[in-house]
């Protein structure tokens, strides 16, 4: 299946300027566990799931990740991130522009994020819920990102095969999820570079993406 039925975005650092407020909160957590973290950690835990993210700090403090460890430690981090959030969450460039355009376009629209649902509905206060068609957070699926799990929901919940949507992603551990659902991927500028590969179009950001260079990306599927 070649045309284009829908675009399936991330939300952090793809559309939403809120990984710097993310870093807040995980530095302010490696300290309050007893070890200041690091730029290179901090990195590693980008675009991970909650535990996957937990994970590496509880490594890098020396810190036993015990069930009840990690789940005191989430909800801290959840609460922490959730005031960061409320301060505001600003766009990054060309996201508004390029979710409204697929909606124009009459295209499929999801957010797909490895943000657990509790803070997704506080950041879609300023994405607008009346711009998705579905949302599928980290929390609501057996595996978060890398594994597909998070983008075959997102295209069974709008009744389209994988093969025919666009995923935007800015990190490698998005990116391999929605390659190995099956998406095309277009990869916007990140922090953190994200290794070329079948399917995978790259592009500085959002600004001035049109429907037409999506439906091109959706060509180059992996």
């Amino acid at each position: 299946m070649s045309e284009l039925q829908a675009v399936l975005f991330d939300m952090d650092g793809t559309l939403l300027d809120s990984e710097r407020l993310w870093d807040v909160a995980v530095y302010e957590l490696s300290a309050r566990l007893g070890r200041e973290l690091t730029p290179e950690v901090r990195e590693s835990t980008l675009g991970n799931s909650m535990q996957g993210a937990l994970a590496k700090v509880f490594a890098h403090v020396r810190r036993e990740a015990t069930a009840e460890n990690l789940a005191e430690a989430a909800e801290w981090l959840n609460g922490r991130v959730r005031v960061l959030f409320a301060d505001g969450l600003p766009w990054l460039p060309g996201a508004a522009e390029t979710l409204d355009a697929v909606k124009a376009a009459g295209l499929g629209c999801a957010l797909v994020t490895n943000t657990e649902r509790a803070l997704t509905e506080v950041a879609l206060e300023t994405l607008g819920r009346h711009r998705f068609d579905a949302t599928v957070c980290g929390d609501e699926v057996a595996s978060a990102k890398p594994a597909p799990d998070p983008y075959l929901r997102a295209a069974h919940l709008l009744g389209v095969d994988p093969a025919s949507c666009v995923a935007v992603e800015d990190s490698p551990t998005g990116t391999q999820a929605a390659s190995t659902a099956g998406c095309a991927v277009l990869v916007v500028g990140s922090e953190v570079p994200v290794p070329a590969g079948p399917g995978r179009t790259f592009r500085d950001g959002l600004v001035g993406v049109t429907v037409d260079e999506l439906r091109d990306v959706a060509t180059r599927r992996p």
